[in-house]
């Protein structure tokens, strides 16, 4: 059932009386006010709460319409639908131009209200968690500021909270683009090392034959070229933590050097005779299976005991479904603010075509799609299908991954009563035991006609 908080600004008490009562009964609490001047006092003070201002038009202080910059000014969040006796096309040009989510006109909107409502407060509900996570991500990375909700980030999410305050070893496993360096960054963070350099290496992007000399340094004249004494990457993250990203791309003879590092918290650089001592605590990560790589002879056996100490998986996206709109909000308004356009949210079924999308590139590719749509869409609207990448457009055939979910059966049993009753809403109601406001939302969701 819906919850949250409304704002019902109307000064025709029986009707808004009524229609508090139809909210209500679909798990809302109203808050309700008989004009303008009462009403922004209200707003005033329960600005963190209230998801949707619902507003006549017509007040005996104000027009309604124009109250619209003063709502947002005081609820940033909060989505505003306007209602009214006589709707005319240039008030609801005028409104939409300003910011509402919608113009309801009263004698036809009994069967809108609830669907429309739902749809105002999931949009709020959206803000609030973006907002509050931006909040969190000025705090630096931490875990309480990566984005996502899924069970499957918050088992990772836990694991990694439990070992961050260790010096033990941590192995990162998940495909790329999934999120491991944010995991590492935070367990930095949350570790007794954290005013001490955090040093990132990516394996894969340092050619072969110089990440040796890139991770351990060297001394002069330890081959041709090497002028000057050089300190390496394990010597810059000293007193705190070195994260290689992609560590099954080490070739076998430098494996074997960190496999004395992990061991001894020493190592030789290249040219010198006498070892130097470190101390850093190692977070590493693959895309790759280590184990199977080890027992092919590709990865030293060894070695994959010694980094998987403690193993956490970070999930895929598409383990993440559930997280998308979350995560595709954030990036629109980081691009938007980027870009210095309003980009004010996605059309309903842009968010579908980004839910079903398998996401073989993960939360690094919806980022790029997301950078793709805030550059091509037009400021001011909603972004549409139209702006995502051609392969987005033959996914909303498919079936949605929760199809044999509760969700999904549901919306089937109800496409066949009303298949069965000739689209009786009212006898399919009562067949299902709910009110016909409710019927009339669920319709809307699952898009049964």
């Amino acid at each position: 059932m819906p919850t949250g908080t409304l704002l019902l600004i109307d000064d025709e008490a029986r009707l808004r009386q009524l229609l508090a009562q139809v909210l209500e009964l679909e798990g809302y609490t109203v808050l309700q006010a008989p004009d303008a001047y009462r009403g922004l006092a209200l707003l005033g003070q329960h600005a963190a709460e209230v998801l949707v201002v619902l507003s006549d038009v017509k007040l005996p202080d104000a027009h309604g319409v124009d109250l619209l910059p003063r709502f947002k000014a005081l609820a940033p969040e909060a989505e505003v639908v306007l209602l009214t006796a006589f709707g005319t096309i240039p008030d609801g040009v005028r409104a939409m131009k300003q910011g509402a989510f919608d113009y309801l006109t009263k004698g036809d909107f009994e069967q809108q209200l609830v669907v429309v409502v739902e749809r105002a407060a999931e949009k709020a509900r959206l803000r609030h968690r973006v907002a509050e996570l931006e909040k969190r991500m000025s705090q630096g990375h931490t875990f309480d500021s990566m984005i996502g909700e899924a069970p499957a980030l918050r088992r990772a999410q836990t694991l990694a909270r439990q070992v961050a305050p260790t010096d033990s070893t941590v192995l990162l496993e998940g495909p790329t683009g999934a999120g491991k360096e944010l995991f590492a960054q935070a367990l930095h963070q949350a570790s007794g090392r954290k005013t001490k350099p955090f040093v990132a290496v990516n394996c894969s992007a340092f050619p072969k034959d110089l990440l040796e000399s890139e991770l351990f340094g060297y001394k002069k004249g330890a081959f041709t070229g090497a002028l000057s004494d050089k300190k390496g990457l394990l010597e810059e993250a000293n007193g705190g933590t070195l994260f290689l990203d992609e560590i099954g791309e080490l070739e076998l003879n430098v494996q074997a050097k960190f496999l004395r590092v992990l061991e001894l918290q020493q190592f030789t650089k290249l040219g010198d005779t006498k070892p130097t001592k470190v101390d850093v605590r190692l977070v590493a990560a693959t895309n790759r299976n280590l184990k199977q790589e080890a027992a092919l002879g590709h990865f030293r056996p060894d070695l994959y005991y010694r980094l998987s100490v403690f193993t956490i998986v970070v999930p895929p996206l598409a383990d993440r479904r559930t997280d998308v709109p979350l995560l595709a909000a954030f990036f629109l308004k980081h691009f938007a603010a980027r870009l210095a356009k309003r980009l004010p949210g996605f059309e309903p079924e842009t968010l579908e075509l980004l839910q079903r999308y398998p996401w073989p590139g993960n939360v690094r590719e919806l980022k790029n799609v997301l950078e793709r749509a805030a550059i091509l869409a037009p400021a001011g609207e909603l972004l549409a299908p139209a702006y995502l990448p051609d392969e987005f457009h033959g996914v909303a055939a498919r079936p949605a991954a929760d199809d044999e979910s509760l969700r999904g059966l549901e919306a089937r049993h109800i496409q066949r009563l009303m298949g069965e009753l000739l689209g009786n809403k009212p006898e399919v109601a009562k067949r299902l035991g709910i009110g016909l406001t409710t019927l009339y939302r669920k319709l809307q969701e699952y898009g049964v006609e």
